[in-house]
């Protein structure tokens, strides 16, 4: 039993506390109405302190006010002038909180404040960029199936006007590709939609709201690949301050101009909020020239070494899914790691004994790791990530896109260009739309081509979102089964569902012992796929509203 009133304060100090905790008697509460720069120094004075966090709170905090600057920082209001106030008392105080960080020498101390970002009109090949940076991150980008992209503002298509490309001889070309491409999603979106409706018209027992939702998701998922990369999109991305440091890092050392001002604009507004957090991101700092430094070499002589080593490798272009490495052992592996949580046993020894079992031996170990699991949710054992994989995958831009928010595993990829072909949506086969969605592709691919020979980056802009990407996963057995489970979904896009259908399809394969733990991978196809998820939105609105 805890002992709830282990730390004593007076009636005064109980009424102060009660501002930035929401208890001040438990043992367990949670901080409240402090900026991310307090409670970082917080968290981190707290790990090397004798006191509870409240008695620290108050003794090196608030009654350190002149110092710590916390009544400046913590009080001040939510209207401008005192936001304007809270940013110079951080700012008069940083002294001390930058002393007080540096003290531990830690970098993940830096994972003990953070701050809400919202990145707008922004490239969809910049979001990606921001989203390689995978840990300590959680960014939500706007959809390309809820929304239309064909509006213009000021008389203009929504696409990132790069700066290189739009000082170039290549401006024109540019401008107009991406035009046409606009041009040709929004012209499409009526008679696809009539389409689609003829086709598959409303049931009778679902909700005129909820059909015309999932009719959009369908029209705008087979519309979608239309779209440049350059297409602009919003962004939310909630981080701790060691994420952003790292983001601003790589940020400032991108090739792309988009990148660094993505990067500088970062650092100009967290400096308002976290400002000690990701101080060593400034590109004066020592540690950012150091990390400059290093970052430009190493991408120097990787390049001199792909150069020198590319034209004795033969070059494939086939699109798909390939298991391309995996581990003999990953069965025995996996049954071995079931087993050692729940013994005395060395892992060597558990690996070396489960090698001289039965098959159905170790299917019973297996099987005890996985009957018990009643939907997807339920999260399998860690047992599992003694198995990993390496999937090679050449899909379009689109795909790659929805798939590249898994953060739990490795992933690389290549430039994107138009080298690997494209996908045309099934659904406009064979009908007057597809000589238009043809022809857009191709002038897409022609442009490219000219502009990639002396700017392959700047380049990538004008890729449509369905031509294909080359990348790979190396991902253990665990991530798997929730990628596979969770992307094969009704919901999701037909394109990265047969991603997802394929690798589970081929692991298991390969490893029939495995198939055990893709139960909930849907290996069915959908033609509205929406439907059921937006009846079910629908259905519950509705009891929300009667209740």
């Amino acid at each position: 039993m805890f002992h709830e009133d282990y730390e004593e304060f007076t009636e005064s100090q109980h009424k102060t506390l009660e501002k930035y905790v929401t208890n001040t008697r438990s043992h367990i509460f949670v901080l409240r109405n402090l900026p991310e720069v307090i409670k970082g120094a917080l968290f981190s004075r707290y790990s090397r302190s004798t006191l509870g966090l409240r008695s620290l709170l108050l003794k090196e905090f608030i009654s350190n006010a002149e110092e710590s600057g916390f009544g400046d920082i913590a009080g001040a209001g939510a209207d401008l002038q005192a936001a304007a106030q809270q940013t110079k008392a951080i700012q008069k105080a940083q002294t001390f909180y930058d002393r007080i960080l540096d003290g531990y020498g830690d970098d993940s101390i830096g994972e003990l404040g953070g701050a809400h970002v919202a990145i707008e009109n922004v490239s969809m090949l910049a979001a990606k960029i921001i989203e390689d940076a995978r840990i300590g991150g959680s960014p939500l980008e706007k959809s390309t199936r809820y929304i239309y992209f064909d509006q213009k503002v000021h008389g203009e298509y929504l696409f990132y006007r790069e700066p290189v490309l739009m000082t170039s001889a290549y401006r024109e070309l540019y401008v107009d590709i991406c035009n046409m491409l606009f041009e040709t999603y929004s012209k499409l979106i009526p008679p696809l939609t009539t389409l689609i409706e003829t086709k598959m018209p409303q049931d009778p027992n679902t909700s005129k709201v909820a059909y015309t939702a999932a009719l959009r998701a369908k029209v705008l998922d087979c519309l979608r690949g239309l779209l440049p990369a350059g297409t602009l999109t919003n962004m939310g991305v909630f981080g701790n301050g060691r994420f952003f440091e790292q983001l601003i890092h790589k940020l400032h050392v991108n090739n792309l101009a988009e990148a660094q001002e993505i990067g500088k604009r970062l650092h100009e507004e967290l400096t308002k909020v976290i400002p000690s957090f990701i101080r060593r991101s400034d590109v004066a700092h020592h540690t950012h020239k150091g990390f400059t430094e290093f970052f430009e070499t190493m991408r120097s002589d990787l390049r001199l070494e792909t150069q020198r080593n590319l034209e004795h490798v033969p070059k494939s272009t086939g699109e798909g899914v390939r298991l391309a490495n995996s581990d003999p052992e990953a069965v025995t592996k996996v049954a071995a790691g079931l087993l050692f949580q729940y013994g005395d046993r060395s892992l060597q020894d558990l690996w070396n004994y489960c090698k001289t079992l039965p098959e159905e031996d170790i299917a019973r170990i297996l099987d005890a790791g996985c009957n018990a699991r009643e939907n997807r949710r339920h999260k399998s054992p860690r047992a599992l990530e003694q198995a990993n994989f390496t999937f090679e995958i050449v899909a379009d831009f689109g795909a790659f896109r929805d798939l590249h928010r898994h953060r739990m595993l490795t992933q690389e990829r290549q430039l994107l260009s138009c080298d690997y072909g494209f996908k045309i949506p099934p659904e406009i086969v064979g009908t007057d739309m597809e000589q238009p969605y043809l022809d857009a592709m191709h002038r897409a691919k022609e442009a490219y081509d000219v502009i990639a020979k002396e700017l392959p980056e700047e380049a990538q802009y004008l890729v449509p979102m369905a031509y294909n990407i080359r990348w790979y996963y190396h991902v253990n057995l665990r991530a798997l089964q929730w990628l596979c489970e969770l992307r094969t979904s009704p919901a999701g896009h037909p394109n990265y569902r047969h991603i997802a259908q394929e690798m589970a399809k081929q692991v298991c394969q390969k490893f029939p012992a495995f198939e055990r733990f893709f139960k909930y991978v849907d290996y069915e196809g959908y033609d509205l796929g929406r439907m059921d998820q937006e009846q079910r939105k629908v259905e519950k609105q509705m009891k929300a509203t009667a209740s």
